[in-house]
């Protein structure tokens, strides 16, 4: 199994985690227009294979193309906001403030790289943070992982 998860946009973030809860993969994704972004969605679901889980956070017309596209591959999609899994995630104090919650989201996601060996080129966006942190939102939902806001603050 392996699992996608993605904060939805023009400007994206995306995380793939393996079957065990590791995260394998992080990075950022631009797309100029929706166009671009509905012809790139195929070979992004085809990076890493084999993909079984996508999950997503955000709605709109952008969910509606990763969603069509995951049907077509009999994926298992789940969808969340952020206020949902940084709910979980994190402390109160910590997402007072979207700007907060992005920043704590950052750090964290950092600090999960770290944990991981993985190295970014280029620092990571927040977009990617989030996809991360949604991504170990979504392993625990799946009982795959559990890890509370203490065990996260560890990290």
């Amino acid at each position: 199994m392996i699992l996608l998860s993605i904060d939805l946009g023009l400007k994206a973030g995306l995380a793939w985690f393996q079957d065990d809860g590791q995260l394998i993969r992080c990075r950022s994704a631009n797309f100029p227009n929706m166009g671009t972004l509905k012809k790139a969605i195929p070979a992004i679901l085809d990076e890493i294979k084999p993909l079984t889980h996508l999950v997503i956070e955000g709605g709109g017309p952008i969910a509606k193309h990763w969603i069509k596209a995951a049907e077509k591959r009999s994926m298992t999609i789940m969808q969340t906001t952020a206020e949902a899994w940084r709910e979980q995630l994190l402390w109160q104090r910590e997402r007072r403030t979207g700007p907060q919650a992005k920043q704590y989201a950052l750090n964290l996601a950092n600090r999960l790289l770290k944990a991981n060996n993985l190295r970014s080129a280029t620092p990571i966006s927040n977009d990617t943070a989030e996809a991360v942190l949604c991504g170990i939102w979504a392993l625990n939902q799946l009982n795959i992982i559990k890890l509370n806001r203490e065990e996260i603050a560890r990290l």
